[in-house]
């Protein structure tokens, strides 16, 4: 699939000059773009780039002179990043994994199936499972009993959806995504030493040990629109209320989301965030990667937690955190300052305790 340069600028909404007629095929760092590629050269520390390459059009920062980068022609990108996705987005083939029903998936005949629903190889639908229009469901994939997936779904390979899972339109699975796995709780019979430890922050006290028994997860997962889920990520149902996911969050690869968590709108959790059971989490709030939250705090709107945080207690909204426990990031910076000063510290000290202690004298 190729677009000429007009064509493409119309779908960024911004301007091009030079030959607009010139048709592109696929986009390019600038050092390796050859002449029917578009050179992603936002910015002029990538002016260089092209001189190496051959592209003939490429994606400029704006006021750039184009003629003298030895172009036919440039698209200008005022926000470089949102140029990069309309031109990626523009350009995704996308995978649709064959036309149809493959002859080996098993599609249970009480599923409802919408229009232009693409199934690929041994992917099993549930009963009572209904996909939404143009919805695509690679292979491997499992949709669970009367589990809901609305329009334009597009499940990479071996992702599973459980039972009873409702998710909105437009949802992204990555491969081997798992929405609606049972909740990991349990109870024993008596007050158990790990009860005991946390309720006091003391040790066990005299307590027995005891076998666990499961709590069964009947509450299972509500998902909004515009969901993105990544590779290897996991959604567990809730215990009686369903977990749920508000409209337009993205999980990245390796997220754990605990029962009965609650996730606002737009929010991204990046790469290995784990999410406790029972937390509230409000809208626009960024984890980054390997951010752990404790079970049953609410984190308001808002708030951006530093890579690798622990959050042990709830956050207002709008606060910037970091560390572990998790602070105000302000906080965390002095904190961290005064830890690399704590060697140099300790040598300061061991002199001046050399200047004021004498040896006493041997009687």
């Amino acid at each position: 699939m190729t677009f000429t340069v007009a064509q493409i600028a119309a779908a960024l909404g911004t301007e091009a000059a030079g030959d607009t007629s010139i048709t592109i095929g696929a986009p390019a760092e600038p050092a390796d773009a050859g002449p029917g590629d578009l050179a992603m050269a936002m910015s002029p520390k990538y002016a260089d780039g092209l001189k190496q390459g051959q592209a003939r059009v490429a994606l400029l920062w704006p006021g750039a002179d184009w003629q003298a980068l030895g172009l036919e022609a440039a698209i200008f990108a005022p926000r470089p990043r949102m140029a990069m996705s309309g031109v990626t987005a523009l350009m995704d083939p996308g995978q649709r994994f064959g036309e149809g029903i493959h002859p080996t998936a098993v599609v249970d005949p009480s599923a409802e199936l919408g229009e232009d629903v693409s199934v690929g190889p041994m992917t099993v639908i549930g009963p009572g499972a209904r996909i939404g229009d143009g919805s695509a469901i690679g292979p491997l994939c499992y949709v669970g009993a009367c589990a809901v997936l609305g329009a334009q779904a597009y499940l990479r390979e071996s992702v599973s959806i459980g039972a009873n899972v409702r998710i909105g339109d437009r949802f992204i699975a990555q491969p081997g995504a798992r929405i609606g796995s049972d909740g990991f709780s349990f109870v024993t019979p008596e007050v158990s030493g790990v009860e005991l430890a946390r309720e006091t922050m003391g040790d066990q006290g005299d307590t027995a040990a005891q076998s666990w028994i499961r709590i069964h997860s009947l509450g299972g997962v509500v998902i909004g629109d515009d969901v993105e889920i990544g590779a290897n990520s996991t959604v567990d149902s809730g215990t009686v209320r369903p977990t749920q996911i508000g409209n337009g969050t993205k999980l990245d690869n390796l997220v754990h989301l605990g029962h009965n968590v609650k996730v606002g709108k737009d929010c991204l959790l990046c790469g290995q965030v784990g999410i406790a059971g029972s937390v509230v989490v409000g809208d626009n709030v960024v984890l980054a990667g390997q951010v752990g939250v404790v079970d049953n705090i609410t984190i308001g709107d808002r708030v951006i937690a530093g890579g690798a945080s622990k959050i042990l207690s709830n956050v207002p909204a709008g606060r910037m955190i970091s560390g572990y426990p998790a602070v105000k990031m302000d906080m965390f910076t002095e904190m961290y300052k005064a830890l690399r000063r704590l060697p140099r510290l300790a040598s300061d000290i061991a002199v001046l305790k050399k200047a004021v202690f004498k040896d006493e004298p041997n009687e």
